[in-house]
């Protein structure tokens, strides 16, 4: 069986005295606590602290990096255990790892082999390489892992030393998992992040249904204008008092608008009397990302744009099994015109933070690092989804530092459902802006101390004003 070793040099220059400098800068954040300030981690875990059933439930089969590969390959989902819309498929979960490991070999150069590995190796101390030989051997000893209090979700927490995480919620959720937690006594910071989607994308399956609950919740006459947004008013006061600091907004692209009130009132008659076509579908989302925007003026949060992905690509996959499966593909993506609108409106705000990410990498240069090189409110997310990865971070920094700056960014955030990956994505972003600092010292472009200060900035200062969590955190307890 092959070795498996976490090397310590790994993603580091090859180049041996621009190797050193980012080991000295790697040695002076490698250990700083995790900021997780979006993602997709289930708050059940946290609420209940029950332990995982078993490793296909927790590392293969809700993990969408991970199956989507294999069903590339001919491997149907079904056979991964990856659930159907009409509830988990009966394939054993042992059958579906054993199919999992046979197939390892697939995930060669790829985050997900480097994630997975750091997973197998630091949080279940294997030292052989996952393979079809040793694959029952992996599941055993992983399943017995997770029978213990030591790898129960909060225990993990812990011991990952993550300092917040983020969890994503639509507006339609009652929240009630968050309300557990809080009630739970455990000091672990788990808050949640306003997605609105559902109830603001005429073409999202669960609109109506999910208006439907938006109205229960709030007590808003959802069907009229003033109604509807007094609902996401309220909403986001909800979601704020479960700790909340930023929203988040994914549609196929950066459109916004900036309508007249009685314009507003017409273009939401016709949603809501399903009498609008995809040209009134978009500039209804369009105008929504500006009233978010304006609330976010009014409450302090941080609003997050996530555009660029035509999600459900896969029609078939898409019926039989649902939203995010690995079935989403970057799309070209503007920003400069789409977002003018908007900024007209709030561009000069302050205190505002509208993050930016984007599937399109050609946009780093010619769009996104000017737009957060002039205006106060925008900064630059971190290499996101398809492009969270060792060669993609890199091109993010060489693209965006010398027109944006380091101080437009925002550091990492790791986007993720598979919770014990999260220290190894970390860990990447870690290594990769320690490799660029120290080109950048290596060249006589930085000097050393401006590099170290800077590596701790990438690593939680910048996270950290980017979305409001200044204030102290408080103090944990052991679970």
């Amino acid at each position: 069986m092959a070795a498996l070793t976490l090397h310590p040099d790994r993603l580091f220059p090859a180049d041996a005295t621009t190797r050193d400098i980012a080991r000295a800068l790697y040695a002076e954040v490698a250990d700083l606590p995790i900021i997780s300030p979006h993602g997709h981690t289930d708050p059940a875990w946290f609420a209940t602290d029950a332990p995982w059933d078993n490793a296909t439930e927790l590392l293969l089969a809700p993990d969408h990096y991970v199956f989507r590969m294999l069903y590339s390959q001919g491997v149907d989902l079904d056979a991964l255990r990856v659930p159907r819309r009409d509830g988990t498929p009966a394939t054993d979960p042992r059958e579906a790892w054993r199919l999992f490991a046979g197939n390892y070999h697939l995930f060669r150069g790829t985050p997900s082999r480097m994630w997975l590995d750091h997973v197998f190796a630091e949080v279940f101390g294997f030292d052989t390489l996952l393979d079809a030989a040793n694959a029952d051997d992996y599941y055993d000893r992983i399943n017995a892992s997770l029978a213990t209090p030591a790898f129960r979700p909060r225990a993990l927490f812990e011991r990952f030393d993550i300092d917040f995480l983020a969890t994503t919620e639509g507006a339609d959720d009652p929240l009630d998992h968050h309300a557990a937690i809080r009630r739970s006594g455990w000091r672990g910071r788990v808050v949640t992040t306003y997605r609105p989607d559902s109830v603001i994308d005429p073409d999202h399956e669960e609109f109506r249904p999910a208006l439907a609950r938006f109205a229960e919740l709030t007590g808003e006459d959802v069907e009229s204008w003033t109604g509807y947004l007094a609902a996401h008013r309220k909403r986001r006061a909800d979601f704020r008092a479960a700790g909340a600091t930023a929203t988040d907004h994914g549609f196929a692209t950066a459109q916004t608008a900036n309508l007249s009130p009685a314009a507003c009132e017409a273009l939401f008659g016709r949603v809501m009397a399903g009498r609008a076509d995809a040209a009134d579908a978009e500039l209804f989302r369009a105008q929504m990302l500006t009233e978010m925007a304006k609330m976010s003026v009014e409450d302090g949060m941080t609003m997050q744009i996530h555009p660029g992905a035509c999600r459900n690509h896969n029609a078939r996959l898409f019926d039989s099994h649902g939203r995010d499966k690995g079935a989403d593909i970057p799309m070209r993506t503007d920003y400069v015109h789409a977002l003018k609108p908007l900024l007209d409106v709030v561009g000069n705000e302050p205190h505002l933070t509208i993050i930016l990410f984007t599937l399109d990498e050609s946009t780093y240069a010619r769009e996104l690092a000017p737009l957060a090189g002039h205006y106060p409110c925008l900064r630059l997310g971190p290499s996101w989804w398809f492009h969270d990865s060792p060669e993609a971070m890199r091109r993010f920094r060489e693209m965006t530092t010398e027109t944006a700056g380091f101080y437009n960014s925002v550091g990492f955030n790791d986007d993720t459902r598979a919770f014990l990956s999260i220290p190894a994505r970390h860990d990447v972003a870690r290594r990769i802006d320690c490799s660029f600092l120290a080109r950048l010292v290596a060249e006589h472009r930085l000097l050393d101390w401006e590099a170290a200060e800077l590596a701790h900035e990438l690593t939680n200062g910048l996270v950290r004003k980017a979305y409001g969590l200044d204030a102290a955190a408080p103090a944990r307890k052991a679970a």
